[in-house]
């Protein structure tokens, strides 16, 4: 039988704890956002639709995107159990260079259409945390101001070969003029993809007035007071090459690039060099061959061709032919610091240092994984540079949780032994690929290795 009794009013007061109330809305939007995701509806709510769509949507029926999400998310971590994980060390080597998270962010054009400070924003976090920052040819800051915003942090420049070959060939220059210390040579983008929702939007650079901008403005009165209150929106780095946007946009897109460029480029850039769009085994042994740095798994955020293979998908018969050769890197789909660690977990050897880095980069050898946070991480940009470090901290926090919740322990950067196996289910088939001796005997016994 319960014996009931009045309340204490001393006891009552211990649990009267009141929250003091945040009156900054910035800040109190930031602190409730504990997700990519989360971050993603602030920016739909605060960004044109145009905008969003611009940053958010991928080709055609976005099959690509939706797969490559869907992958990691089939992914299952199968902890061992009772070892040390009291310290968790995420700092790792990618490309000759120090990160201090396996991950860095990825190239993204018209960055201040999602918000003003744009690439400054991105730029600035990156060197703040330690990581890498990745400049688009399709930027809206320029090369050098990059450079100024991060003076001694990893700036990498990506690089489309445009039809005016003379305009490429200037960017590389002006990039390792101001240090840049690695080139992404871009193969995904013969043409430019086909994305209805730009499409159905109207899209254009600049955005135009019409009157449903305008009644789509109305609730987002802060985007527009932006953007008609700073500099002119354009390409940074190709604001002195003439034309309007229109007119660089088809000069971005050639059909008739080659590996004749690349060697062309190869012999220019006196850096790393890393070929980014990479999509099947084939071209990546190719490369391995003609001795780039490194190869990025990428389909572009499913924004080039709707229905391309899977970045993730793809890592494991990569790194396993090519591995030991050159290190290799992905994209497309990474949301939160479990998929960085998946990527990781794909066959990585981490005495050898890791990377993880649309936008999301290990068997034996010479091998490092890098992952990209890229587009996906841009919807934060919404009227709020601070949530650049907001998202980069959601990231670490959920790859350190993960590490110390499945028992990982540290050595030489980060060891993933404790993931005898890693499983994704897709398309009712089980792939099974692992960290370590034992899983890559599983891996053997099955047939995947």
């Amino acid at each position: 039988m319960v014996q009931r009794q009045f309340p204490n009013p001393k006891e009552i007061r211990e649990y009267l704890h009141f929250k003091k109330p945040e009156l900054n809305l910035k800040k109190r939007r930031l602190e409730n956002a504990l997700t990519i995701y989360d971050l993603r509806k602030i920016a739909k709510r605060r960004t044109p639709a145009s905008a969003f769509d611009y940053t958010d949507g991928a080709a055609e029926g976005e099959i690509s995107i939706a797969r490559a999400r869907k992958a990691f998310e089939d992914v299952e971590f199968h902890p061992s159990i009772l070892k040390d994980a009291s310290e968790i060390d995420m700092s790792t080597s990618i490309l000759g260079g120090p990160s201090s998270l396996p991950f860095g962010i990825a190239p993204t054009g018209f960055t201040r259409l999602m918000q003003t400070e744009g690439e400054v924003a991105g730029a600035g976090a990156a060197g703040a945390a330690g990581i890498p920052f990745c400049l688009s040819t399709l930027g809206t800051t320029s090369i050098e101001d990059v450079k100024a915003t991060n003076p001694t942090g990893r700036n990498w420049f990506q690089l489309y070969v445009m039809r005016k070959r003379e305009i490429s060939y200037g960017l590389v220059e002006r990039a390792a003029q101001a240090g840049f210390d690695t080139l992404f040579f871009t193969v995904d983008t013969p043409v430019a993809g086909n994305r209805m929702r730009d499409v159905r939007h109207g899209f254009s650079i600049p955005p135009q007035l019409t009157v449903k901008t305008v009644v789509d403005a109305i609730p987002r009165p802060w985007w527009w007071i932006d953007f008609l209150t700073t500099a002119p929106l354009e390409f940074a780095s190709l604001s002195s090459t003439g034309g309007t946007v229109g007119e660089l946009l088809n000069n971005a897109m050639d059909p008739t690039i080659s590996f004749d460029d690349l060697k062309t480029i190869r012999e220019m850039w006196p850096g790393k060099l890393a070929v980014k769009g990479v999509q099947n085994l084939e071209d990546s042994k190719k490369l391995a061959d003609l001795g780039v740095d490194a190869i990025v798994l990428s389909n572009h955020g499913g924004r080039q061709l709707d229905r391309a293979p899977v970045p993730f998908l793809l890592l494991p018969e990569v790194a396993r032919e090519v591995g030991k050769d050159v290190e290799i890197m992905v994209d497309t789909g990474i949301m939160n610091g479990a998929d960085i660690v998946s990527a990781l977990a794909l066959g990585a050897d981490v005495k050898k240092g890791l990377a993880a880095t649309e936008n999301v980069q290990s068997v034996a050898g010479r091998y490092s994984t890098v992952s990209y946070a890229g587009r996906d991480v841009h919807l934060l940009l919404a009227k709020n540079p601070a949530g650049w470090q907001e998202a980069l901290s959601m990231v670490d926090r959920s790859a350190d949780g993960l590490v110390i919740a499945t028992n990982g322990q540290v050595a030489d950067g980060v060891d993933l032994s404790w993931l005898w196996d890693v499983r994704f289910e897709n398309l009712d088939e089980l792939a099974v690929v692992a960290a370590g001796e034992r899983g890559a005997d599983l891996a053997v016994r099955l047939g995947y290795a």
